[in-house]
């Protein structure tokens, strides 16, 4: 198959360079060119516009960050859904709201498209081995026929039901995330402040029962107390907003959930979103300081 890829900010680029490596025809799309240098570099073919590239092959996916950048490279004149004709496969991999997910498989229906939505679990390092999980709304049949993507992109995928499943799914993971980098951060700070330097109280957490494969991708951060974006808290952000947003459509309110959103947008409000979400601790730092 012949795949489409649009979106190359941090995670699109090793996805998309992955796919490359293994072997398939990779048509890539990016607002900004410049990005696109080291897939071009590598045999990929540049596109001018989503529709363009959309009408060059079996299969479009999209990366994108948040809701209004999805409807937009789908709907715009020279979109994705200019560029559909019945038989080709839509693959939406960003993190947005159920119901948008829905949105866009009913717009690729009326074109004759199968649409999956199939957000990833992980940030960058696992994107560039490949070792990202893949979750996966729509048709059944589509996603056997797309398995052999995500198997590249990622160590394991997820068949979770209709559109919109795959995106209930990431919110799900993605609001534990929050929680635990919060409570990490937290943690730190206690035991910081009890006289136990942070290399110290990250050792003992790794090695406890509340240990999870992030503290070991966090830790240089934490000790170092430099934060790189590998995934920016603006969109840690942005995805308890939308849990929160599917919380109260399902009516059930989630103490955790909610308490996490209301910390991560007050560092957002404070300068911290281009940082990674791990500057959640620079954010509690300041506010034991006041």
């Amino acid at each position: 198959m012949k795949l489409g890829w649009i979106g190359l900010g941090n995670m699109g680029v090793p996805m998309a360079t992955n796919l490359k490596k293994a072997g398939y025809e990779l048509y890539i799309y990016n607002r900004t060119k410049e990005k696109a240098k080291e897939l071009i570099e590598l045999g990929a073919i540049f596109k001018e516009t989503p529709k363009e590239l959309t009408e060059s092959v079996d299969v479009v996916i999209t990366m994108v960050s948040d809701d209004t950048a999805v409807r937009e490279v789908y709907t715009e004149e020279s979109g994705v859904l200019a560029g559909l004709t019945p038989g080709k496969i839509a693959i939406d991999m960003s993190t947005i709201s159920p119901s948008t997910s829905r949105e866009i498989a009913a717009l690729c229906a009326e074109k004759g498209v199968k649409m999956l939505d199939a957000p990833v679990s992980g940030s960058v390092a696992p994107a560039k081995a490949g070792e990202l999980v893949v979750l996966v709304g729509g048709d059944k049949e589509t996603y056997e026929t797309c398995k052999p993507i995500f198997d590249v992109v990622g160590k394991a995928s997820f068949y979770l039901g209709e559109n919109g499943a795959g995106s209930n799914a990431k919110l799900a993971i993605n609001s534990m995330l929050g929680i635990y980098i919060q409570g990490l951060a937290e943690t730190v700070l206690f035991a910081e402040r009890a006289g136990i330097p942070r290399e110290t109280m990250l050792e003992i957490v790794k090695l406890s029962a509340v240990g999870a494969p992030i503290v070991n991708i966090k830790t240089a951060s934490i000790i170092e107390d430099q934060y790189p974006a590998a995934f920016a808290l603006k969109h840690a952000t942005k995805d308890l907003r939308l849990a929160m947003e599917k919380a109260k459509e399902m009516d059930i309110q989630f103490p955790l959930i909610e308490k996490t959103a209301s910390t991560y947008q007050a560092a957002l409000a404070a300068g911290l979103g281009e940082l990674d979400l791990m500057a959640i601790l620079t954010y509690i730092t300041q506010e034991l300081k006041k």
